[in-house]
């Protein structure tokens, strides 16, 4: 079992010293998929949503998530991102797919900020249909794949 890093020598929490990791090109895909009626896809996919442009506005929270991710979680670094891309895609007729892609050169990963990018879209695509559809569900929130650093990469199973 590999020795935990965010453990002080009291046991109490901290954020990992990177300051000799070598910088590296760093990629990382999460996706999580909404669920919701098919009449609440339909209007989002026909632009018919009274708050506006759902995937435009779920697109730029995702964004903006990724650059605050280290903001919202404690023991994420601060790290120059180079790039930010959601895509969303549909399963059948009552789930919206949503994929995010951040990259970055720096000394650590960018999973955190792929996962929070799909996590705020998600949500913004809760808020912006909540009136007319409140059994939305987020589901399978996860990590894709992943690329660089001492770890190596990462592709989930079934990928």
């Amino acid at each position: 079992m590999e020795k935990l890093t965010h453990f002080n020598e009291q046991g109490r929490a901290k954020m990992v010293d990177v300051s000799g990791k070598p910088v590296t090109r760093r990629v990382a895909v999460a996706r999580a998929r909404v669920c919701m009626k098919p009449e609440t896809l339909s209007r989002i996919r026909q632009g018919n949503m009274e708050k506006g442009d759902v995937l435009a506005v779920a697109q730029v929270a995702g964004i903006m998530a990724a650059k605050k991710t280290s903001e919202l979680i404690p023991m994420c670094h601060p790290i120059p991102l180079r790039g930010v891309d959601l895509r969303f895609s549909e399963e059948g007729d009552s789930v919206l797919v949503i994929e995010a892609e951040v990259k970055t050169d720096s000394v650590t990963g960018v999973e955190m900020e792929a996962l929070t990018a799909v996590s705020i879209a998600a949500l913004t695509v809760y808020d912006m249909c909540k009136a007319i559809d409140k059994e939305i569900t987020v589901e399978q929130t996860c990590l894709i794949r992943k690329t660089g650093g001492k770890s190596g990469d990462f592709i989930r199973k079934g990928e």
